[in-house]
């Protein structure tokens, strides 16, 4: 008996032993695997390292080379910043790069990733930067097909194109989108320098808001900021004209403004040719003297009246009664869509909506 329990004992000693030895080689195991799974993830994450540092530094000779030493026949327009250049990076990218004279400055390497990080479809995306021989560039990507004051106003480089109303519709949707994001971040970042011609459009002529925050950037940099705006801009909040404390209003304001050339497609001239553009309408039982007769389709009624309604909203002399952007982006798009339905094509003789990169069309 004796030498039975001996064995007995024995046996459930080697089984435990056993079942130890398994533990801790699973456990290794496991062990070895988090290790391989943690040095994985490290080097797949390794390259996106840049990306979350900001923008990129790009070096002057890089430059040169995208801009051919920034040649004049590819210098295309002059903004806030300074001259603009378009240009072919080495990678292939086409760039629209801005050009001034100032000394280097560790506050446009900290706006720069600042204004870098506002990522969104309908905004032009800065992309890096450049600070070498006495000259400060900003690197942002290129819309190729320039701003929609051009097709308003006239332009050479948009000979024979015209606007229809769903078309600027759709150009005011995507445009309040952009704000609106700008104007829904912690805290918001407001664009400072709204107007026409910094809205542009691309390839497929979806509008992407240009500038944002360069006036601010400027006046950091103690160059040309906010307080130096000219006091008749007719896209400027009247309010400011007394303070430039600029805020998310005085954004909205300047949509309004955007609105009206838009509808009818003249150049605003003043805060006050506003005001009294807006009283017009109200007083007006003619709604057709106020859109432009280029849109040659025409267009119902009562999404032009909404539409100047909103207009007339934005440009509230009080800024607290104005909307909010997120608000007039709900109301463009509820207006937009309210004009498709009613111009859907019914019977042959109803007009034809037609969407997508088809939206522009060329006179004849």
């Amino acid at each position: 008996m004796s030498g039975l329990l001996a064995a007995a004992l024995g046996g459930a000693a080697g089984g435990l032993a056993l079942v130890g030895i398994v533990i801790v080689v699973i456990v290794l195991c496991l062990q070895h695997r988090r290790r391989t799974s943690d040095s994985s993830e490290s080097s797949s994450s390794g390259p996106a390292l840049p990306e979350s540092q900001g923008a990129r530094c790009l070096t002057l000779e890089e430059l040169n080379s995208a801009t051919r030493n920034f040649s004049s026949v590819i210098l295309i327009g002059h903004g806030m910043f300074g001259e603009v250049y378009k240009g072919l990076l080495q990678d292939g990218t086409m760039v629209a790069v801005k050009r001034r004279h100032s000394p280097p400055s560790q506050e446009l390497i900290q706006e720069v990733n600042y204004l870098s990080s506002l990522r969104h479809r309908n905004l032009v995306n800065l992309l890096g930067y450049c600070q070498e021989n006495g000259m400060q560039m900003l690197v942002y990507e290129y819309v190729p097909n320039g701003s929609v004051s051009t097709y308003l106003h006239g332009n050479s480089s948009a000979p024979g194109v015209r606007l229809e109303f769903k078309q600027r519709l759709s150009i005011a949707h995507g445009t309040a989108k952009g704000l609106s994001h700008l104007h829904s971040l912690t805290p918001p970042a407001i664009h400072m320098n709204f107007k026409t011609a910094n809205v542009l459009v691309d390839e497929d002529f979806v509008p992407k808001v240009a500038d944002t925050g360069i006036p601010g950037l400027l006046d950091r940099l103690g160059g040309t900021g906010p307080s130096s705006r000219i006091s008749n801009d007719p896209f400027l909040d009247p309010r400011l004209k007394e303070s430039t404390n600029f805020s998310i209003q005085s954004d909205v304001y300047s949509f309004g403004v955007f609105l009206v050339e838009l509808v009818s497609g003249r150049r605003a001239v003043s805060d006050q040719s506003i005001i009294q553009w807006v009283q017009n309408f109200q007083e007006s039982s003619d709604i057709s003297a106020f859109a432009d007769d280029r849109m040659t389709s025409g267009f119902t009624s009562e999404s032009m009246k909404e539409l100047l309604r909103l207009t007339s909203w934005c440009v509230n002399p009080l800024s607290e009664q104005r909307p909010s952007m997120s608000l007039v982006e709900a109301e463009i798009h509820r207006i937009r869509e309210q004009e498709i339905r009613l111009t859907t094509v019914m019977t042959e003789s109803t007009p034809t909506v037609t969407l997508g990169s088809q939206l522009f069309t060329t006179s004849r």
